[in-house]
């Protein structure tokens, strides 16, 4: 039924599933509004998972699998890149860095997109905010060690392990 590349790539489109299911139950059911810098950490883990998903769902040979390998090395990087800057962000003095202005759904509609992204990616003020901790890290940082976590485990197991198997 599914190779052991195929349950691995289940496995983590399940946790990125999971990440994302508890990103709502935190901003439905605990009361947490997020940040632009939340909405597009949620976004990069959500493609980060329908990549895990579709390398799960296709069972491919060598090359194939190098390939999910690369999309999963992108989509990886662009969540911890988004969840690196916003835990910088929360590491600054208050005061700092400056805001990001009105909530990502308004600058959606009163700006291109590619601008809305350089202003997120640059301003920060109410990003900065820690609502939530477990063991002293908070939500950001978390993805961040997730983000890093799942792109090492997607790396070895699409584009790393089918070189060594191939030998």
């Amino acid at each position: 039924m599914f190779d052991r590349r195929q349950k691995i790539n289940l496995a983590c489109a399940l946790i990125c599933a999971g990440m994302l299911g508890y990103a709502l139950y935190a901003e439905k059911y605990l009361g947490f509004e997020p940040c632009p810098l939340c909405m597009f950490q949620r976004v990069c883990i959500g493609v980060l998972g329908i990549v895990f998903l579709i390398a799960a769902l296709h069972r491919v040979r060598y090359h194939g699998a190098i390939v999910y390998g690369g999309f999963i090395f992108v989509a990886a990087a662009a969540a911890t890149w988004v969840a690196g800057r916003h835990v910088w962000i929360q590491h600054q003095p208050p005061g700092t860095v400056p805001s990001c202005g009105a909530p990502l759904d308004n600058l959606l509609q009163m700006f291109p997109l590619l601008e809305v992204v350089r202003k997120v990616m640059t301003g920060g003020g109410e990003c900065g905010n820690i609502d939530w901790t477990m063991l002293g890290i908070s939500m950001p940082g978390w993805v961040l060690i997730s983000a890093v976590s799942l792109g090492l485990v997607g790396i070895l197991n699409n584009a790393i392990y089918p070189v060594r198997a191939r030998r």
